[in-house]
């Protein structure tokens, strides 16, 4: 009886250490350096070490490696999955490799932008770009951001189904369209760039979507978290946190333009301290 008590103890002592060591194990998230994917990001990473003492490392790469990451387990998690249009061939591809913990906002969209000084009557919809004067005014360009986004896929299309002949689709990255946009703004010239909301830009600049009457852009997004398989059984506090993580698309806008003001830093110390009501019932699951 002794020695089968003395079992299970032992048992179970191996069971509550191996229960710790998984949660003490780092976090390994993925991100992308997209205003909001940085923002959303940082603000998990707070959470996570300062309310659940998890310590959390972050890799920054492009999208199609944070699904290969997470289907091969060298991440944990991509708190930027856009669904279901935008990444839907990374999605297909690696069906069955990852788990969602459902949408981390609503709301979003892709589109065409342009500054609002850009007259309606000449340029309103993508349509408009195979006028010649509206091609010569943008020196045939559309400005994009990274090679492998879902968003340069769709712009891609969207070229085509449009038949806008004549236009080179630049890539490069985020930072790099935006300081574009910048310096067309401060001359005001005319541009279009591919974008997405919730982005900064629309706090810093007078924009608009150019209409997509071909729907080549895809309609209204949400954001996801995805964990590798066997994360939730590693990490059942963490996973549970993550899923109950939902920002306004407008609260989250104002405090990416925060961000884009001062640093992401501050403005995820903005955020833990305006919206703690919000941090506590993500970690707490209590309203």
């Amino acid at each position: 009886m002794l020695k089968q008590s003395l079992k299970w103890a032992t048992g179970a002592m191996v069971g509550v250490g191996l229960a710790f060591s998984a949660q003490a194990e780092t976090v390994k998230i993925g991100w992308t350096a997209w205003s909001d994917a940085e923002f959303v990001t940082k603000l998990t990473k707070r959470i996570l070490e300062e309310r659940l003492d998890q310590e959390v490392e972050l890799t920054q790469t492009d999208i199609a490696p944070q699904y290969q990451g997470l289907a091969g387990s060298d991440i944990d998690m991509m708190l930027m999955s856009w669904q279901p249009g935008t990444h839907a061939d990374y999605i297909e591809k690696h069906a069955g490799d990852f788990v969602n913990l459902g949408p981390l906002y609503t709301h979003a969209r892709l589109g065409w932008i342009v500054p609002t000084y850009v007259p309606e009557s000449e340029l309103s919809s993508i349509e408009d770009l195979k006028k010649d004067s509206v091609r010569e005014k943008l020196d045939g360009t559309i400005t994009g951001i990274d090679p492998g986004a879902g968003l340069t896929r769709l712009s891609k299309q969207a070229v085509e189904d449009y038949g806008l002949d004549g236009y080179d689709l630049q890539t490069s990255s985020g930072a790099a369209m935006t300081a574009a946009l910048d310096r067309a703004t401060r001359r005001d010239e005319w541009i279009v760039v591919t974008g997405w909301s919730p982005h900064w830009k629309f706090g810093a600049y007078d924009l608009r979507y150019l209409e997509d009457p071909e729907g080549s852009l895809g309609g209204a997004e949400h954001i996801d978290a995805l964990t590798r398989k066997g994360f939730y059984q590693d990490h059942v506090e963490v996973a549970s946190v993550v899923s109950r993580i939902q920002i306004p698309l407008e609260m989250l806008q104002d405090y990416m333009y925060q961000a884009r003001e001062s640093s992401y830093e501050e403005a995820v110390d903005a955020f833990m301290e305006e919206q703690s009501q919000y941090v506590d019932y993500w970690v707490t699951g209590e309203l």
